[in-house]
């Protein structure tokens, strides 16, 4: 079976969603205002691994995104 080659605009642009929906739902989860939750969430680890395309994170859907960030910084409390 062939790898699936996705080109790199695609990809950035499929993150870029990812990235959009997670950010909503922290958003609402932790009542804070999303402009505040993209910047915490882009320098996170979470944030760094999404765009990290070797980590294939970006396979899996935004709720479980925005679970694997909210757990991160309940680690760091």
């Amino acid at each position: 079976m062939a790898a699936l080659s996705i080109p790199k605009e695609r990809l950035n642009y499929t993150i870029d969603l990812l990235v959009t929906m997670a950010v909503e739902e922290i958003s609402i989860s932790t009542e804070k205002d999303s402009k505040e939750v993209l910047a915490d969430f882009l320098t996170s680890k979470t944030g760094k691994a999404l765009y990290d395309d070797t980590t294939k994170l970006w396979w899996t859907g935004p709720s479980y995104i925005a679970e694997m960030y909210l757990e991160e910084i309940a680690a760091k409390k």
